[in-house]
Order: structure tokens, then C-alpha cells, then sequence
């Protein structure tokens, strides 16, 4: 299968999908990954999720942050 015959192939996928794919893609580029990032994302994760959930900080809509960008 050549290159034109994968993205052919990749165009009929959903758009979940080809998200997917895409990052599958990207993330086979990296060679070598920093000692420790993995675990400080899911702690950053878990900071932001219980400052969510203690109503500590509010959520702001995608469509607000756009206008706000926009203004």
C-alpha cells in the first residue's frame, strides 16, 4: 500500500477515528519520553478535576473562551 492509498483509506474513517489515528501517528515520532512526565500530567489531571469538583474554580465553555478570543 503506498502513501496516497493510506490517506485515501484514512479519509473514509471518522473523524474520531482519523483523531485517533493522527495521534498514533505523532506519538510513533517520538523517540524518547522524559523521565517523570507521564506521572506529573496525571497529577496535574487530578489537581485540576478536584479544584472542578470542589467548586474551587469554575468551568468555562469552549464557545466563551472562542468570544472571549474573538473580542
Amino acid at each position: 500500500m503506498n502513501i496516497n492509498q493510506v490517506i485515501e483509506n484514512a479519509k473514509q474513517l471518522t473523524v474520531n477515528e482519523r483523531a485517533q489515528v493522527a495521534h498514533c501517528l505523532i506519538s510513533s515520532l517520538e523517540t524518547r519520553q522524559d523521565e517523570g512526565v507521564e506521572q506529573a500530567w496525571a497529577e496535574l489531571a487530578d489537581q485540576r478535576y478536584q479544584e472542578l469538583a470542589s467548586g474551587q474554580v469554575e468551568s468555562v465553555s469552549w464557545d466563551d473562551i472562542k468570544k472571549a478570543v474573538k473580542s
